[in-house]
């Protein structure tokens, strides 16, 4: 299933669709830019393989500029990771990228996704929050930088029914 929006100042249509096994290595590359510590093509590969796992790109002209990653169990999900390509990033598209994720988890029945975020990461809990997502829990020195520094990590959640 595709879904279509338009990305900010008419720059172009942005596609949510389906990941396949051929996207995992620009999503390992995609992780690698985004994140400490990325996810190399093989926990795609596996992940993809998984059958309660949905993996959604965001593409614009063909481009894969962005993916959302979903785990499911029972009525409950948990988003593992969503990330932008840096040259396309402050343009709302994570944002339509997860409403339309968000829309794809309540058609599969899921009521409450789950996520965790570094703390001081305010992009990222600006965007879940204003995506209706709220605080509801706490880790402290959940995740370990380069420099051996330990961050608290924020529980958010958001009901879909």
């Amino acid at each position: 299933m595709m879904s279509w929006f338009t990305g900010l100042l008419g720059r172009g249509t942005a596609a949510v669709v389906p990941a396949t096994g051929r996207d995992a290595p620009r999503l390992a590359q995609l992780h690698g830019v985004s994140f400490h510590r990325g996810w190399g093509e093989g926990e795609f590969d596996s992940m993809l393989a998984e059958r309660n796992t949905l993996i959604q790109l965001l593409q614009m002209k063909r481009k894969i500029i962005g993916f959302i990653v979903s785990r499911m169990a029972a009525d409950e999900a948990e988003i593992l990771s969503i990330a932008i390509d840096p040259g396309y990033r402050g343009r709302g598209l994570s944002r339509n990228m997860l409403l339309t994720h968000l829309g794809h988890l309540a058609g599969r029945g899921v009521q409450k996704v789950f996520l965790e975020v570094e703390e001081n990461n305010q992009p990222a809990r600006r965007l879940y929050e204003q995506t209706g997502f709220a605080v509801v829990g706490r880790r402290e020195r959940y995740y370990r930088q380069s420099g051996g520094e330990h961050l608290n990590a924020l529980l958010m959640r958001r009901d879909l029914s």
